[in-house]
């Protein structure tokens, strides 16, 4: 559902921007998720989900019912005999055959052409919004296993850390350097680094699984190293950033869809009123000598008007399908204001989190804690300001890299809800990703 925008409103839904990524590996085996990393997944999933494949079947079998709309109904072939006296049978025939037509009259096939052709337009629509709904999950998942890999990451740099530490504070304390309150300390820390980051190497497990699911792989199927984007650009939410969600969003397009398709069924409802008409021809031969008696042409008609009362409720029954899609649609309109408002509030509060940790906890932190560390190898400071510092800067790297997933998957969800395609539209809105891949400071031995 790509589609191509007038420049002249997406400029003015954009606000501050940046340089666009650079869709390629920052690191052998590493991967920065992409809009074209992305699109090449989505791609590999179009073909491969079963969901999506299920989609397309439905979409085939709802052109096939399209084709298989008949204008001119089968012919039906009349035989027949008559039994009397000869006499009779001889004069008048006694052996019967003929065919008889229904007419397309009253515009019949016609409105039941259009209203398959409906049915047709509407399994495509859903089969727009399933493949849209599930590559903004597919991108939520690559940001969401992106985090994962780098709270591993983390975890290692710590456990390596806190190796290196502990070994050195048994070392100080066997020659009475360091107290023993202080090995006892940076032991649990380090008990507990190593059991937390088993979970987490588990919890990263899991969501290249539910990766691997919805590319419709084997689940244990091997990754690269999946790395964040940088911050991306603000979205600013007004009136025509609304228009263009309710306009192309996938959801209320395929509802507007289901709303044809029922008004074209009210269509083929009333058209019920209307009699069905026959034409028809019968020829008559003796069957003693074979020869020719007499023809006829017949003409047939319906007469609906007996069930009169049995076809107002078929009409009621498809206006109430009708007002029921209508008002379907205008809540789900409805509800994509109130979303939109959400999710940029979503996007720019993780925006603003992560700018908070990147320009000013983060190397806050990183030089407090070179100060620390100075004093305590001074023997100034205790060791367990070191270690209470150590621990504030890797949640503020964690708090980093949780906004900018946060942000990236508030804003795979804004790009399904304006019906954009991908995030490669996100320069439309404004919202374009910056050109480094997210990096925090490392932990420092």
């Amino acid at each position: 559902m790509n589609r191509i925008f007038p420049l002249i409103l997406l400029v003015a839904l954009t606000s501050a921007s940046q340089p666009g990524v650079r869709a390629e590996s920052v690191a052998t085996n590493a991967v920065v998720v992409t809009p074209d990393y992305l699109g090449q997944l989505a791609e590999q999933m179009r073909t491969n989900n079963p969901a999506l494949r299920s989609a397309n079947a439905l979409t085939d079998a709802a052109t096939a019912d399209a084709d298989a709309v008949r204008t001119w109904e089968d012919p039906m072939l009349v035989v027949g005999g008559v039994a009397g006296n000869e006499a009779m049978r001889a004069d008048e025939g006694d052996v019967i055959y003929g065919l008889e037509q229904k007419l397309p009259l009253f515009g019949k096939p016609r409105l039941q052409r259009e209203a398959a052709k409906a049915a047709l337009a509407t399994e495509s629509a859903s089969r727009d919004y399933q493949f849209q709904k599930l590559r903004a999950e597919l991108a939520k998942a690559a940001f969401r296993t992106a985090l994962a890999e780098r709270v591993v990451a983390i975890g290692e740099q710590d456990l390596a850390w806190l190796d290196t530490t502990s070994q050195q504070q048994e070392n100080n304390s066997r020659v009475g350097q360091t107290p023993l309150a202080d090995v006892l300390r940076i032991q649990n820390e380090r008990s507990r680094r190593q059991n937390q980051l088993q979970t987490d190497r588990d919890l990263l497990t899991q969501e290249k699984v539910a990766l691997n699911r919805l590319l419709n792989r084997n689940e244990l199927t091997p990754w690269p190293t999946l790395e964040l984007p940088a911050v991306a650009g603000a979205v600013v939410y007004d009136t025509r950033l609304v228009d263009l969600a309710l306009k192309y969003e996938p959801k209320t397009h395929m509802q507007r869809q289901q709303t044809k398709q029922a008004e074209a069924q009210v269509a083929v409802a009333r058209r019920q009123y209307y009699p069905d008409v026959s034409a028809g021809v019968e020829v008559r031969n003796y069957s003693g000598d074979g020869t020719f008696r007499q023809e006829m042409v017949t003409l047939r008609m319906s007469v609906p008007w007996f069930n009169h009362g049995q076809i107002s409720a078929d009409v009621k029954r498809e206006q109430a399908r009708l007002s029921a899609a209508q008002l379907e649609l205008a809540n789900e309109q409805a509800a994509i204001r109130e979303e939109l408002h959400l999710l940029t509030i979503k996007a720019d509060a993780a925006r603003r989190e992560a700018l908070l940790y990147r320009d000013q906890i983060i190397p806050r932190t990183a030089a407090t804690l070179d100060n620390i560390r100075a004093g305590w190898q001074s023997g100034q400071t205790p060791f367990r300001e070191v270690l209470d510092t150590h621990r504030a800067l890797l949640d503020a790297q964690l708090a980093y890299a949780q906004a900018v997933s946060e942000q990236y998957q508030a804003l795979s969800e804004l790009v399904l809800c304006c019906g954009l395609g991908d995030l490669g539209a996100l320069q439309m809105i404004g919202a374009e990703p910056g050109s480094a891949p997210t990096q925090t400071p490392p932990s420092k031995n």
